[in-house]
């Protein structure tokens, strides 16, 4: 194996399902959570067998997780993980799913990230994505993180909403700054299959429309670098020294860990998948410790195309031997249109570029 991996763990577990989200994730229902921590925390001790470089637990929403369960989960991890050499342990989070007693718990069992799911600060806007938080308790939820001390808190914001207005965005985007967050990450609303929002997509009771979509995505650019934030990658602003490290792992390339039912893993060029079914993870580590339902190796060219399309959306860009000779004379194409600039032979997405960085991506592909 590789000799130091990022790390996920996949909690599915929601109160109720965003109709945006196309995750795996379910309420509760029948599956025991104390089981399926137990599962979890089995897969673990099998199948961690490198040092570690970063955690990050995602969901679904883990810090729906009740304080036993969360401590029955970490205490298991501690015993197999040295926390104290992680570079960073991220734990996604909805503001209506802890108090400042869960918070504290949180950085006592070695969360140092916490990023919230906090989409909008405008309540017709939280009504249409089926946010359980008002504007009011996500502000609150800010609060309480810095006071229980967690290190870095991250707000992870949307845009091109139905019915989200152009002064929604920026009031949103003025107000998460007001609250000094570390990091605030901006993401476009994608209609993705299995989704409600989808299905409205298909019966044409919303459009997708690319021009508003690139409005909104300049106003955060414009916006958050002018607050001090570093706009690092296509969705993702950082204080300096803020970056989310675990998540540059996987723009640049670097072995990856999934744990949890649906997980993915990327490990000595080999990519496997956990089965996406919650009570069959559970029943399928515990016969036969581990919950791989797919996996298959990837050959030089699926490699080369995931750090063309993952590396453009970072400031670093991607290395000009990545290109074949006709990629390469759209690369200049580029430079010249003023969309990218050439960078010790690396190729990086600038201004306007910036914002169409997945059709670039298709191009040079």
């Amino acid at each position: 194996m590789a000799a130091c991996l990022l790390a996920y763990f996949h909690i599915p577990f929601c109160h109720r399902v965003c109709p945006y989200c196309s995750f795996y994730k379910h309420t509760p229902g029948s599956t025991p959570i104390g089981a399926f921590v137990d599962a979890m925390a089995s897969e673990s001790k099998l199948r961690i067998l490198s040092p570690l470089r970063t955690l990050y637990f995602g969901g679904g929403t883990p810090s729906m997780l009740s304080p036993s369960h969360l401590r029955r989960l970490f205490g298991a991890l501690h015993e197999i993980i040295d926390f104290s050499v992680l570079d960073e342990v991220t734990l996604e989070a909805n503001p209506a799913t802890f108090d400042l007693e869960k918070a504290e718990l949180l950085r006592e069992l070695g969360v140092t990230r916490v990023s919230l799911g906090i989409q909008s600060f405008a309540p017709h806007v939280l009504a249409t994505l089926g946010r359980e938080h008002s504007p009011e308790q996500a502000s609150e939820s800010v609060s309480i993180l810095r006071q229980a001390g967690i290190p870095q808190v991250n707000i992870d914001l949307m845009f091109s909403i139905p019915g989200q207005a152009e002064a929604d965005w920026k009031h949103t985007l003025e107000h998460a700054v007001s609250l000094q967050p570390d990091h605030i990450s901006a993401y476009n609303l994608t209609y993705e299959e299995d989704t409600d929002f989808f299905e409205s997509l298909k019966r044409g009771e919303v459009a997708i429309q690319e021009d508003l979509d690139a409005v909104f995505f300049h106003l955060a650019d414009e916006y958050l670098t002018a607050a001090g934030f570093d706009h690092y990658e296509t969705s993702n602003y950082a204080k300096p020294g803020k970056q989310s490290t675990h998540n540059q792992g996987y723009w640049q390339g670097e072995d990856y860990l999934g744990l949890g039912p649906s997980a993915v893993s990327t490990v000595d060029g080999v990519r496997s998948k956990n089965i996406a079914d919650t009570a069959a993870y559970v029943a399928q580590v515990t016969t036969l410790g581990h919950a791989t339902a797919e996996a298959e190796a990837l050959d030089d060219e699926a490699f080369r195309l995931e750090r063309i399309a993952l590396g453009l959306r970072t400031t670093r860009g991607i290395d000009l031997a990545l290109l074949d000779p006709e990629a390469r004379d759209r690369a200049a194409e580029l430079v010249g249109q003023g969309l990218a600039r050439f960078v010790d032979e690396r190729l990086v997405l600038i201004q306007h570029g910036r914002a169409l960085v997945d059709p670039i991506a298709a191009e040079l592909v």
